[in-house]
């Protein structure tokens, strides 16, 4: 019976069973390297491509193409990197003191465990890129004198022959042609095409201009084009044509989009003329003025020799008293062969205007 009552609920004194000991995590230890190269990671891809506005300061362009700056503002600032590949797209100079705004990603520059701005974009904030970069070659070239009036060469009074740089596209050859068919069809033109609008137009003119400079007996340069916007006409606004008009061994008549267009191309240019129908018209003027005096000669007095000496070098016995000019008649063709084209290939319209350019114009001629 006793049994009965010998239930397992009673109190004993049974030891507790121990507890499982918990493990002690093991400790993740991280290198310098590792621990910069988790943060880049976590800043590249949330700050992947970002705006930043700020004041350029400590601008270094490097051996390498590279250029470094710092971008702040009046509490903070941050560390900055261009590459040379992007830094070519740029229609301006970065330099101190310019505030922009800045398109880019955050990165981290191991070596030194800061981050900075990897920049693939710059642009100025308030003035136009453009017109920041127009603003800036000019001040440089005119440092440089470029623009002194004492290195202008005056016109040939009598060219013989004329060359003309432009695209054989655009309706300013046409002009040019039906001009000086008009009013000097003895003149000898020589053409030498470029394209005079988009990427690469500004190495094709400059080429063009030494080309033309290298033609024997060429005795002054059209160099233009017809209308359009400040990003069609800028090509005009680059260094390297600019410095290629100066360069030119003979006089270079600027003839670019319409009278309200300036590009600094008009600033460097022996002679300016609005339109190229007006810079057509400047080589000839005086030949037509004294080919009328001849003519109004000839028919006061029947007498009267037509003398060559209206830059002809003929004797008097070649020229004709009325009908014709007292030059040597020659008719409008291409001097050459390769790259310079025909005069009278058709031509098809760059049409439009642009906004005018900067209140100080340089001389206008035609």
């Amino acid at each position: 019976m006793s049994d009965l009552f010998d239930l397992p609920f009673e109190d004993e004194d049974v030891p507790p069973t121990p507890a499982e000991p918990t493990p002690v995590a093991s400790r993740r230890i991280l290198t310098v390297t590792e621990l910069t190269v988790r943060v880049r990671d976590l800043l590249e891809s949330e700050f992947y491509e970002i705006w930043v506005e700020g004041e350029l300061s400590n601008c270094r362009l490097w051996n390498t193409g590279h250029l470094y700056f710092t971008l702040k503002d009046s509490a903070s600032q941050v560390r900055g990197f261009m590459f040379r590949s992007a830094l070519r797209d740029l229609k301006f100079k970065p330099a101190d003191g310019l505030k922009v705004v800045a398109r880019g990603k955050i990165s981290v520059y191991e070596p030194k465990g800061e981050y900075q701005l990897v920049c693939g974009h710059l642009e100025p904030q308030g003035l136009g890129a453009l017109q920041l970069a127009f603003d800036q070659l000019k001040k440089r070239l005119q440092d440089e004198g470029l623009f002194d009036a004492a290195r202008k060469r005056t016109l040939p009074a009598f060219p013989r022959k004329i060359g003309v740089v432009t695209s054989l596209d655009g309706a300013a050859i046409r002009d040019i042609i039906k001009v000086l068919h008009r009013r000097y069809a003895n003149v000898q033109l020589v053409i030498r095409p470029a394209r005079v609008q988009g990427e690469g137009a500004a190495v094709e003119i400059a080429r063009g201009l030494a080309a033309i400079g290298r033609v024997p007996g060429v005795d002054v340069v059209i160099v233009g084009r017809g209308g359009g916007s400040i990003e069609d006409l800028w090509a005009f606004n680059e260094e390297i044509v600019a410095r290629a008009i100066a360069r030119c061994p003979v006089p270079v008549i600027s003839a670019v989009g319409h009278e309200t267009d300036v590009t600094i191309a008009d600033f460097v240019a022996d002679l300016r003329a609005p339109t190229p129908s007006a810079a057509a018209c400047g080589p000839v003027c005086r030949i037509s003025v004294a080919a009328r005096t001849c003519s109004a000669a000839a028919r006061r007095s029947p007498a009267f020799p037509v003398a060559s000496r209206c830059g002809a070098g003929r004797p008097p016995s070649s020229c004709t008293r009325s009908s014709r000019s007292c030059a040597v008649r020659r008719p409008l063709a291409s001097a050459g062969s390769g790259r310079f084209a025909a005069a009278s290939t058709p031509a098809t319209s760059a049409g439009g205007s642009r906004p005018s350019g900067p209140a100080s114009s340089p001389p206008t001629g035609g």
